[in-house]
C-alpha cells in the first residue's frame, strides 16, 4: 500500500485525507495542534487516517507528501526543510499553496528537484481540478509522477507551462470576484442577486464548457472570429475596480445572506457538497449515455 503524508489538518489537509484513503492510500496525517485526534475523531470518523503528531516519523517510508499548511513562506520553508531531509529522493513534495510560488518554496532547498505546487480547490476531495506548477528547478520525473498521482485519485491535473503569482484558476477566480465586488459597491446589484445571476448563467455554462469554448460556439459558424469581430468589437466599456474602502459594506450583505460562523458555515459547506456531487455525477452519466462519444461529440465529429 502506498503511504501519503498530509501536512496540515485545516479544511484542505482533511479533505485531501479523505480523498487518499478512499483511493486505498495509507494516510499520515500531520500538524502540530494540541486536538489533532479529537480533530480526526470529529472531521474523519471512519476514515482510516493515522494520526501522526511527529512530522520525522511521519515521513518515514512515505511515497507522496501533500502539504497543506499555513500560506507563510517562512513555515514553508521551515516544513520543505524537514520534508527534504526524511523522504527518499524519489518522493515528491507537492503544495497545496493557493499563491506562493513553488521556487520561492524550494529556495535553498536541496530538495528543489522534487518541489512543485499541487494546488486543488476545495474541497480536493469533490473538485476534479489540481493544478500542478512547477518551478524551473522541479524535474520532469517529479511532474510526471505528481500528475500521475492526482489521476489515480481520478482528479484532473492540469500542468502549468511555468510558475505565476496565483497560478491559473485563481488568477482568473480573483479578477472575477474583483468585478463582482465591484457591481455591488456600486449598488448595481445586491450580493445575493449577483450569486443568483452567475448561478443561473455563467456558472452552468462553464460546468459544461470553458471560457474559450463558449466564445467559440457564440458565434455560430464563424466562431470566436465572429464574436472578436461584432459583439466583441462593442465590449468597449470601462469595467472599474473595487474600492478596499468600502469592502465591509460587502462583507456585510454576505453575511446578512447567508449567515456567519460555524453552523451556517457547516449547513453551507454541505449544500455545496451535496450540489457538486449531483453536477459531477449528471456530467458523467451524461458523457456515459452518449455511445461512442469522444470529448468533442460523437465519434468522427469535430464540431
Amino acid at each position: 500500500m502506498s503511504v501519503v503524508v498530509i501536512v496540515g489538518a485545516g479544511v484542505i489537509g482533511l479533505s485531501w485525507s479523505r480523498l487518499f484513503a478512499d483511493h486505498g492510500w495509507e494516510v499520515r496525517l500531520n500538524d502540530p495542534r494540541s486536538d489533532l485526534r479529537d480533530l480526526v475523531a470529529q472531521h474523519l470518523a471512519g476514515v482510516a487516517v493515522d494520526v501522526a503528531p511527529d512530522l520525522a516519523a511521519a515521513l518515514e517510508g512515505a511515497d507522496f507528501v501533500q502539504e497543506a499548511g499555513p500560506e507563510r513562506i517562512e513555515i514553508k520553508r521551515e516544513l520543505y526543510a524537514t520534508l527534504a531531509t526524511h523522504t527518499r529522493p524519489d518522493v515528491v513534495l507537492a503544495s497545496s499553496s493557493s499563491s506562493l510560488l513553488p521556487s520561492a518554496i524550494a529556495e535553498g532547498n536541496p530538495a528543489a528537484d522534487r518541489i512543485l505546487i499541487g494546488h486543488p480547490f476545495n474541497p480536493p476531495e469533490l473538485m476534479p481540478l489540481v493544478e500542478v506548477v512547477p518551478s524551473s528547478a522541479t524535474s520532469a520525473i517529479a511532474i510526471e509522477r505528481a500528475v500521475d498521482v492526482y489521476r489515480s485519485l481520478d482528479k484532473l491535473p492540469i500542468r502549468l507551462k511555468k510558475e505565476i503569482p496565483g497560478f491559473v484558476g485563481n488568477r482568473l477566480q480573483k479578477a472575477f470576484a474583483d468585478q463582482a465586488t465591484y457591481l455591488v459597491q456600486e449598488d448595481v446589484i445586491t450580493a445575493g442577486d449577483l450569486d443568483e445571476l452567475v448561478k443561473a448563467s455563467l456558472g452552468l455554462r462553464w460546468a459544461t464548457i470553458g471560457p474559450f469554448e463558449s466564445r467559440h460556439l457564440g458565434g455560430g459558424p464563424g466562431g470566436i472570429r465572429h464574436v472578436i469581430a461584432h459583439i466583441g468589437s462593442q465590449m468597449t466599456f470601462e469595467i472599474g475596480a473595487p474600492d478596499p474602502t468600502k469592502t465591509d459594506q460587502v462583507i456585510a450583505q454576505v453575511e446578512e445572506t447567508y449567515g456567519a460562523g460555524p453552523q451556517a458555515y457547516e449547513q453551507l459547506a454541505a449544500r455545496r457538497d451535496r450540489r457538486t456531487r449531483a453536477v459531477s455525477a449528471a456530467l458523467t452519466a451524461s458523457d456515459a449515455a452518449a455511445e461512442g462519444a469522444g470529448p468533442y461529440g460523437p465519434a468522427g465529429s469535430n464540431s
